[in-house]
């Protein structure tokens, strides 16, 4: 019974912060901010972007004395989460959790109501997580030179998985193809834990599963782990390489970052990177997404524009050489 006034309550509250944002006067940089702050996730409850801004939430909260209300928006690949922003009072009382499908749905989706890069201000990059090449046990090749040299003596007789076609595991996938020089085929699932099934069971050869969806799988020894897509070694696989070792110029990384409307003043825009680059770098925070795999990234606003820019990009190439369409 208590459980049940507790969930009332909490939407009581939800309904009531919620209705302070189209009642209250828009806020200047010396009074912001005047109400509770939406932070928009294009994601449903309890994936990677949810949790860190669920994470991040309360440390903002602390700084700013007003509440962070978690407004998720899935659909679209997350599109639709961003619109809402995108059309929002550019007062920096909603704000937009992003991940790097933002950045791919530029160059995947030509009917996006918004323009993925000036129609938001960046506030701050937030965290990185590198996917994880995972094949099945029984495969002949070890390592991913090994794995290369496979494709590459039986084109498009591995089959490689994917949480979805456009996703960030697909669009991981079709990079290691263009950069190793090798030709795989494609078979898409509504999302990773049927992959990582078929994975095991040998119907699949390889996967870029996230890093916190595969690390269990990992540690088991269900799967093996032969590279991750980041730059660098992640520090929760220290001896699993980089897949850039073998495949020079690889990197495909799961990030997330905070974005405002256009036009958010350069003040309120610096005081929310302020707060966001505090929360990062306590160790609440940080260990809390080292947990899932990833590290924090705290830096400033046009370093997060500047990154986005390069990912839009970098994935709108991937899909165009691909010929890749939305699902």
């Amino acid at each position: 019974m208590k459980r049940v006034e507790t969930r009332k309550r909490r939407q009581y509250l939800t309904v009531l912060a919620i209705a302070c944002w189209t009642q209250a006067p828009a806020a200047s940089g010396q009074d912001y901010p005047t109400r509770p702050i939406r932070m928009v996730v294009g994601f449903p409850a309890g994936g990677t972007a949810d949790i860190i801004a669920r994470i991040l939430g309360p440390k903002l909260s602390e700084r700013f004395h007003q509440p962070i209300v978690i407004d998720n928006r899935p659909g679209a690949g997350s599109s639709i989460g961003s619109n809402i922003v995108a059309k929002a009072a550019a007062d920096g009382h909603t704000v937009l959790m992003i991940s790097s499908a933002h950045a791919i749905n530029a160059g995947l989706r030509k009917d996006l109501p918004y323009d993925s890069q000036e129609d938001f201000e960046g506030v701050a990059l937030v965290a990185a997580a590198p996917l994880v090449l995972v094949v099945p046990n029984g495969l002949a090749a070890k390592s991913v030179t090994e794995l290369v040299a496979l494709a590459r003596a039986k084109p498009r007789q591995l089959n490689f998985g994917s949480s979805g076609g456009g996703g960030t595991s697909h669009l991981a996938a079709e990079l290691f193809e263009w950069k190793a020089g090798v030709n795989l085929t494609h078979i898409p699932y509504k999302g990773a834990a049927p992959a990582l099934a078929d994975l095991m069971s040998g119907r699949l050869q390889l996967l870029f599963p996230s890093l916190p969806t595969a690390i269990a799988q990992v540690r088991a020894g269900r799967v093996r782990a032969i590279g991750v897509t980041s730059a660098k070694r992640a520090p929760s696989l220290p001896d699993v390489p980089a897949i850039a070792e073998a495949v020079p110029g690889y990197e495909a990384t799961n990030w997330y970052a905070l974005l405002a409307p256009a036009r958010t003043p350069g003040k309120i825009v610096k005081a929310l990177n302020a707060a966001t680059v505090q929360a990062l770098r306590s160790v609440e925070v940080n260990e809390a997404i080292v947990r899932l795999g990833g590290e924090s990234t705290p830096g400033s606003p046009t370093e997060c524009d500047r990154h986005l820019k390069t990912e839009i990009a970098k994935w709108t190439a991937v899909i165009q050489k691909a010929g890749i369409r939305p699902d």
